[in-house]
């Protein structure tokens, strides 16, 4: 399934590196026919896009952050509600999520799982921008680009191999002639590659244009956000030929964009806080050594100067959150309240910022929370970080970056059953959160039950890809002095799930190693995938070392 999903990135690239735009007024595109299904039916596709990101997950590269997990998704998954269809037949949930990485681009996944570079996110001046980015996104999924590649790789696999017999019947003519013929039937493949390339960003453009315009954003944005990028990719763009590139000219999209925008009414919609709280975090984030740190310092003093309201907020959180990241939790609270006093402070008469503005938004909650369980020996500390993340709770209760604070907090501050308790609900709800199976793991931990703790760690391990580390913790929740005749029951049936998924994903030969691995005693099988198998905190470092898969996914898209 990886190296499907690594052909299907090298023919059909994703990435934002020159699209972004799209035309105006389009009616609707139809739906794809039955050829794509045949190819890459969309449950299939679900799952290879589900298989690639549980490689992401696991790489130092994914900006685990809650604040702006929680933030992408509210404002992707509202762009997909603007445009009834986007989810298409397969009816996608769409996830979207950021990588820190320094170049501009975003990239979509099969099945609905759509990427942001940090850099991007750092680039794009408004709300606006952004979604010209991921509207465009939407349009690839939505349309099914991946499925439909399949199909055409499959028609132009043909090109080569009639090119090769024919340059066989011309090699009795002499040898140049049947080189000719052979790289004449090359190159034809290759131009339909990238004229389905084209093709596949024209229809991704008219789908972002609608969901821009049907979401109320300033669809002028584009515009701005594509010379940015043109200045950006310059380098190395204007070294590829026209002819030669999947996607249009930069110089011609511009062109094309302003004449559709000039046909649109002009519509000015005010950037929301989060958005500029969210690229604060993300600063601090994508750099965190010494000098990236005195850099995004450097940047938030600037940014303070201004005079937006939105912007002296912005820059006020970014250092606090910076002050978080150094350990100094003082100075994080103090630039903390200062932001929200920017925030909350009454705009000038007759300006446009005095139009209505949200409520206090759920980032400077979690962050004041975030605060007080970094001071762990601070008793009195971790009692107001407990009662600010109930509290927060009820006011959030769709927030998981919150659902899972309230849950640390209970644990720091030693109401473990209760913690265990409310963890438990957590995981009911949402089966496919490894952060609540952690923390539930961690609370189990300090209760001293290893049995439940094991088996809490498996389900986390099963959501993240790693069925072995999940059949390691199996077998040392079966070895625990406290696991019940109930525990062992689950204990067995979860462990024959598990081995039955390996053997189908692993096919016949997979088949026949692992029968001889079961062979073995269970507590010694795979032990060298999991050598610290009780430490909560680690759940990624012991498998990202065997782990590059995302790593290979940038580097050949």
């Amino acid at each position: 399934m990886r190296a499907v999903a690594a052909a299907l990135l090298v023919a059909m690239p994703l990435a934002m590196a020159q699209d972004v735009l799209a035309p105006a007024k389009i009616p609707n595109l139809p739906a794809l026919g039955d050829t794509e299904r045949q190819d890459l039916s969309p449950l299939m596709e679900r799952k290879l896009g589900e298989e690639i990101m549980r490689d992401i997950r696991r790489d130092h590269d994914f900006l685990d952050d809650g604040p702006i997990l929680e933030y992408l998704n509210n404002f992707g998954n509202s762009l997909v509600a603007a445009r009834p269809g986007a989810r298409g037949e397969a009816n996608f949930d769409y996830y979207f999520f950021a990588v820190r990485d320094p170049q501009l681009n975003a990239f979509a996944l099969p099945g609905g799982f759509i990427a942001v570079h940090s850099a991007l996110l750092l680039a794009a001046q408004s709300e606006s921008e952004l979604a010209s980015v991921l509207g465009h996104e939407i349009g690839h999924v939505a349309q099914r680009h991946i499925a439909r590649s399949i199909g055409q790789q499959k028609q132009d696999a043909l090109i080569p191999l009639a090119a090769m017999i024919l340059a066989a019947l011309a090699s009795k003519a002499g040898g140049d002639a049947a080189i000719g013929v052979f790289s004449a039937g090359q190159g034809l493949a290759i131009q339909r590659q990238l004229n389905f390339g084209r093709d596949a960003e024209r229809e991704a453009d008219r789908i972002g244009f609608q969901i821009m315009g049907a979401a109320g954003y300033d669809t002028s944005g584009m515009v701005a956000f594509f010379q940015r990028m043109q200045v950006a990719t310059r380098n190395y763009s204007d070294l590829v030929p026209a002819y030669l590139q999947s996607h249009p000219l930069t110089t011609e999209r511009i062109a094309d964009i302003q004449a559709r925008i000039r046909e649109q009414p002009y519509k000015q919609r005010q950037d929301s806080q989060d958005f500029y709280l969210v690229r604060s975090r993300a600063r601090v984030l994508q750099d965190s050594s010494s000098n990236g740190l005195a850099e995004a310092k450097t940047f938030f003093e600037g940014q303070m100067k201004q005079e937006n309201r939105q912007q002296v907020t912005a820059g006020q959180y970014g250092m606090a959150f910076l002050s978080l990241k150094k350990g100094e939790t003082a100075n994080a609270q103090a630039w903390l309240d200062k932001a929200r006093a920017t925030f909350d402070k009454p705009p000038a008469a007759g300006t446009f910022s005095a139009a209505p503005r949200p409520a206090p938004d759920s980032i400077f909650v979690s962050t004041s929370i975030e605060i007080k369980l970094a001071q762990p020996d601070d008793k009195a500390m971790i009692a107001k970080g407990l009662a600010e993340a109930e509290a927060a709770h009820l006011q959030f209760p769709l927030s998981r970056g919150i659902a899972h604070q309230y849950g640390e907090a209970l644990i720091a501050a030693g109401k473990l059953e209760e913690a265990a308790t409310y963890l438990r609900d957590q995981v009911q709800l949402y089966r496919e959160d490894p952060d609540a199976y952690d923390l539930l793991a961690q609370a189990y931990s300090k209760q001293g039950k290893l049995a439940l703790q094991h088996i809490a760690l498996a389900e986390s391990y099963v959501l993240q890809g790693g069925v072995l580390s999940a059949l390691d913790q199996l077998s040392y929740a079966r070895k625990a002095p406290d696991a019940s005749f109930y525990d062992q029951a689950v204990i067995d049936a979860r462990e024959r799930e598990l081995q039955a998924r390996r053997r189908e994903e692993l096919g016949e030969k997979g088949k026949k190693d692992l029968r001889e691995a079961e062979s073995r005693p269970a507590f010694k099988a795979e032990m060298r995938r999991d050598t610290e198998p009780t430490t909560p905190g680690s759940r990624f470092d012991r498998m990202r070392q065997d782990n590059d898969s995302f790593t290979q996914g940038r580097t050949v898209r």
